[in-house]
């Protein structure tokens, strides 16, 4: 009859994870530190009514308009009334405009309308994107000191886009 040994208790190893936690005490926060936040701004934009609504004289008189083009930004108000015509800059290959002025010229016009909340900006075909959503910045809001903080104020949040032609 053969004997079998009889089986030895094996003890389970314990699993040491002391060296792993310390690194992730060390590793989560300088991740976290490195890390670069993205800031996201959305602009809503509102299509024209296509029917009923204002009348046309109505909308005509209170229409102000900001014009894209090449050769820099009009601003009329109300509708065809030239108001100021800011000059484009030639930077390299690239066509900017000043936007200080337009935002400039935009509080102008809300200190005179308060209650105006709406703008039609028209583009011209090949309005690089970049100058789009500084034109839509500058008209929307701009930054002012109020009690020792810097907050930013509501210009024309109600943006329209159309087709300089």
């Amino acid at each position: 009859m053969a004997l079998k040994k009889p089986a030895r208790a094996e003890d389970d190893a314990e699993l040491d994870v002391t060296a792993f936690l310390n690194l992730m005490i060390v590793l989560v926060p300088v991740l976290l530190l490195s890390m670069s936040f993205a800031n996201v701004t959305v602009l809503e934009l509102r299509l024209p009514e296509l029917t009923g609504g204002y009348s046309e004289s109505t909308t005509a008189q209170s229409k102000l308009e900001v014009v894209v083009q090449p050769e820099g930004i009009n601003v009329y108000f109300p509708e065809k009334r030239l108001i100021k015509q800011i000059s484009a800059i030639q930077e390299g290959e690239q066509l900017s405009y000043d936007y200080d002025e337009l935002s400039l010229v935009m509080q102008a016009i809300k200190q005179e309308h308060p209650d105006k909340r709406d703008i039609v900006i028209k583009l011209a075909k090949d309005t690089d994107y970049q100058n789009i959503v500084q034109v839509m910045g500058a008209v929307t809001s701009f930054k002012s000191v109020v009690v020792s903080s810097l907050v930013e104020l509501e210009l024309f949040p109600e943006i329209s886009l159309g087709d300089a032609t």
